[in-house]
């Protein structure tokens, strides 16, 4: 099961984005949503506090994956114009001025990795992109051409889930990730 990540939900999220040991600059899905300067200025407690409150804003900042009842996956998706660092990005143009959503970061927890959660918080961030009424939504994932990459370096997800589910590769960006390029995707929603 897919579900946007509502105050209901943090702790859900937390339990999938919180890290291991106390990182005082682990991510929380904050890194590509927040302007740099922003982004440097939380540490710690502060990063969770601040996902939290966007928790309870409309849209979701993100969807939470369920595998029997247990949260094993996070899905960062919202409108591009509302992502600080896609925003004022230099690698990963803008192909139009239409307001597409964005899927920008997949978190799959240990142990259950290999089971097609990417995949379904996938589907998930697609059918909420549609339900608010987006025209279409993008993502930017690593194409590693045949090679093996760095786990961490796919977060962004891999370009294979994305043609499986249907998005058009539109240009290979100038970001790469890994040693590896990456493209922007779109899928129609209207």
């Amino acid at each position: 099961e897919v579900h946007p990540a509502t105050p209901d939900r943090f702790d859900a999220a937390a339990t999938v984005l919180r890290p291991k040991s106390d990182v005082a600059g682990a991510c929380w899905c904050l890194s590509y949503r927040l302007s740099s300067g922003d982004n440097n200025k939380l540490f710690g407690d502060d990063r969770a506090a601040h996902l939290r409150e966007l928790t309870g804003r409309r849209p979701a900042p993100g969807m939470v994956g369920y595998l029997d009842g247990q949260p094993v996956g996070w899905c960062g998706v919202g409108p591009r114009a509302d992502v600080a660092r896609l925003r004022r990005s230099r690698t990963i143009p803008h192909v139009d001025d239409r307001p597409v959503w964005s899927v920008f970061c997949f978190v799959v927890r240990p142990g259950f990795r290999g089971r097609g959660i990417t995949r379904a918080l996938l589907d998930g961030a697609v059918a909420y992109a549609r339900d608010n009424d987006a025209p279409a939504i993008e993502g930017y994932p690593v194409d590693p051409e045949g090679r093996r990459i760095h786990q961490a370096a796919a977060y962004v997800g891999m370009i294979g889930i994305f043609d499986d589910a249907g998005f058009e590769r539109v240009v290979k960006t100038a970001s790469v990730t890994d040693h590896a390029p990456r493209w922007l995707v779109r899928l129609e929603l209207s």
